[in-house]
């Protein structure tokens, strides 16, 4: 994908995320239900969905852009884009206790790189140069470059929300997400 379209994704992502992160679905009904939500509450709730969007919309949009710098040096679809730098995004907030977004921003970079696009990504770089991809991908000039770019962003929206509401809450630390999938797999 192109610039536009990664900016799009980040900024897609950030507002997704927002409403996933913020909401808890078991909670029940916003308007309505049994002790019915007062205009104050809605608003609220809305007020702290709109705060997460605005909190996200940074880090998740940088690092939505950063596996693109490669183009500037190095070997473009390979020095940035894949897993070893992606291992070292996902270790920051572990080391540093911030950057916590960022990984979803470069994770997602992949998988609109890999689904949305004609050539794919190098992922084993710098072990392997062979780039990987699927066949729907499109020209990043073509004309359906944002629609699919909406299309992938809304599956990893999906895959996301599935994973914040089964696996591991999106916003826990890296340290407690790979104690709970640790226990999840028997370690």
């Amino acid at each position: 994908m192109n610039k536009e379209g990664h900016v799009l994704n980040g900024a897609l992502l950030a507002i997704g995320l927002g409403f996933i992160i913020t909401l808890d679905p078991t909670a029940g009904p916003l308007v309505g239900g049994e002790a019915g939500v007062t205009p104050a509450a809605l608003a609220a709730a809305l007020g702290d969905v709109v705060w997460k969007m605005v909190e996200l919309s940074i880090p998740v949009t940088l690092g939505a852009l950063f596996p693109d710098v490669d183009t500037a040096f190095g070997r473009h679809r390979k020095t940035l884009h894949n897993l070893p730098v992606l291992a070292i995004f996902l270790a920051f907030p572990y080391l540093f206790g911030n950057l916590q977004f960022v990984w979803i921003g470069v994770a997602t970079h992949y998988v609109l790189d890999v689904l949305g696009s004609k050539r794919g990504i190098a992922l084993f770089y710098p072990f392997s140069t062979a780039e990987y991809g699927f066949p729907t991908g499109v020209a990043t000039s073509s004309a359906w470059a944002t629609r699919v770019t909406v299309a992938v962003t809304a599956v990893e929206l999906v895959v996301l929300a599935l994973v914040h509401n089964y696996v591991f809450a999106l916003d826990t630390s890296l340290v407690e997400a790979a104690n709970l999938l640790g226990a999840m797999v028997g370690f």
